[in-house]
């Protein structure tokens, strides 16, 4: 049998003329994943490290997505053999392993989306989605082909050690995380601070200079528009329950009195 695999998010990013533009899916939820995947977006985040996402509702989610034109990247919770194993076994083709601060670290997430001898997945394909319950023929020989890994840059360390997790074999993308990033360099909530920016600027440079990918997460608009204009060749651009807090925000002082109630004419 043989089996229809979309492009990965590396051939992807090889073939597009421009940046790739996505957003965050965070809410759990098949069918609000299921509205963004028709929006346009380029690829959906499919989170599991800051939300509700569970590997049923994770597998769900690539379902309902198969059906539109964009690209699904799962991110693990952490760079965990076990858990990295049980999205790839879901049929995620596309993987972002969170908070990897040196090529060592890069190396171990590399091994966990590979089968022995290069890695250590465990081999499940009888009993997994990923290889359609063994019936496509050469899965396992094949299935780093068809499987791209994104790393992510979210520490001062990371950042020192940029050059080296870019050149990773099996490294496809690097993707930094400005929000940890600030953390990391004691300026927790300021994402867009001038120290945080040229951070990300100078993964920028390390990581294209490898040869590699590289992109960012940036929901400020002009933030954004800054990081395509240096280089990026992926930003995401925004999340769904971000979307949803600050458009009904926007219902509510539109529609309700400063105390709670109804305004009287709308």
């Amino acid at each position: 049998m043989s089996l229809r695999l979309d492009p990965s998010f590396r051939e992807a990013l090889a073939a597009s003329d421009r940046p790739l533009i996505g957003m965050w899916a965070c809410s759990g939820s098949p069918l609000v994943t299921e509205v963004a995947a028709g929006s346009g977006l380029d690829w959906l985040l499919i989170d599991m490290e800051h939300s509700a996402n569970t590997l049923e509702s994770v597998l769900l989610q690539l379902q309902v997505v198969a059906a539109y034109p964009v690209t699904p990247v799962v991110r693990a919770p952490s760079n965990d053999t076990v858990a990295i194993k049980q999205i790839l076994d879901l049929g995620a083709q596309n993987l972002i392993v969170p908070m990897v601060s040196s090529a060592d670290e890069a190396r171990a997430a590399v091994a966990a989306t590979r089968y022995p001898p290069e890695g250590v997945r465990g081999v499940g394909s009888a009993l997994a989605r990923s290889a359609r319950w063994n019936r496509v023929d050469g899965y396992l020989q094949e299935s780093a082909r068809h499987t791209s890994l994104t790393v992510q840059i979210e520490t001062v360390a990371g950042v020192a050690a940029a050059t080296e997790i870019a050149a990773v074999d099996g490294v496809d993308a690097v993707f930094v995380g400005p929000s940890d990033l600030s953390a990391s360099m004691g300026l927790l909530g300021q994402q867009t601070h001038p120290d945080v920016t040229a951070a990300v600027l100078e993964v920028f440079a390390a990581v294209r200079a490898a040869g590699t990918a590289v992109g960012v997460n940036a929901f400020d608009p002009a933030a954004a528009d800054a990081y395509v204009a240096a280089g990026a060749d992926f930003v995401a651009v925004g999340a769904d329950v971000a979307l949803l807090a600050r458009a009904s925000e926007q219902l509510a002082a539109r529609f309700v009195a400063a105390d709670g109630s109804e305004r009287a004419s709308y």
